[in-house]
């Protein structure tokens, strides 16, 4: 079994800045992963040419069940507002998206604890501080009957300012409490391995740095596991047409 979580920048090249539904397909088809969970999801965005993203991955990888979550309504940058699960068809939104090869029993999905404020950052690049405003962020897990039995993985993306992303991760995990072991937590959590083992008290099982794509000096995105799952190989973070993320998989199987 193939686990891979990927940011994918709803889409976008590093080198043209285009989007092409195409080159997605044939990125996500590339990773040959059994269960994908893909972050930075545009649904019916101009950006995107009104195209759902999630749609295309599923396909692309032959997905039996997938589900979409919009963690904003509107465009990432301009005009949006929380998204609540009651938006129109048809609205634009964007989110995080979990997709599997196997049948899923059931679906939960997880609003995490909003930042409403601004907060002062240092800015590497202009070399002086500025306020960042984060968006929502949620999450989104799945019971799946898998080739050794039913499992759960959680897909999330967690806000960049240190601390509180820490903050929602530990009431992700809590948010779990009782889920059907094993448990594979899978997503961008804006943070080093360490300290995203550390907050969870979960097990990562796949190290690779992921960011930025084109030359990689960290690990955002992760795959962490409570329970009787393990990698079976070596993770592999895979450079893609698309993205400022590399993708990162792992094979793993029971213990």
């Amino acid at each position: 079994m193939r686990i891979a979580t990927f940011n994918i920048l709803h889409g976008r090249s590093m080198e043209d800045g285009r989007v092409d539904v195409d080159r997605l397909a044939d990125a996500v088809k590339s990773l040959d992963a059994d269960v994908l969970g893909l972050q930075e999801v545009d649904r019916d965005q101009p950006r995107s040419l009104g195209a759902d993203l999630t749609a295309v991955a599923a396909e692309a990888m032959g997905a039996v069940d997938s589900q979409f979550v919009a963690a904003l309504s509107g465009t990432p940058g301009q005009t949006w507002m929380a998204a609540t699960g009651d938006e129109q068809p048809g609205s634009a939104s964007y989110g995080i998206a979990l997709l599997s090869r196997y049948p899923v029993v059931s679906w939960q999905v997880v609003r995490l604890p909003p930042l409403t404020v601004g907060v002062p950052l240092w800015s590497s690049l202009n070399r002086r501080f500025f306020v960042a405003r984060d968006e929502p962020r949620v999450a989104v897990a799945a019971v799946l009957e898998g080739p050794f039995g039913p499992f759960t993985v959680c897909n999330t993306h967690l806000s960049f300012v240190p601390g509180w992303n820490g903050f929602q991760l530990r009431r992700l995990v809590r948010s779990l409490t009782g889920t059907r072991e094993p448990i594979a937590v899978i997503g961008d959590l804006n943070m080093q391995q360490a300290a995203a083992a550390r907050l969870s008290g979960l097990r990562p099982i796949a190290s690779g740095e992921t960011f930025p794509a084109h030359r990689p000096r960290r690990q955002l995105d992760h795959v962490l596991v409570r329970g009787r799952l393990a990698a079976t190989g070596p993770a592999e973070a895979v450079r893609l047409p698309l993205s400022d993320h590399r993708a990162l998989v792992v094979p793993c199987g029971p213990i």
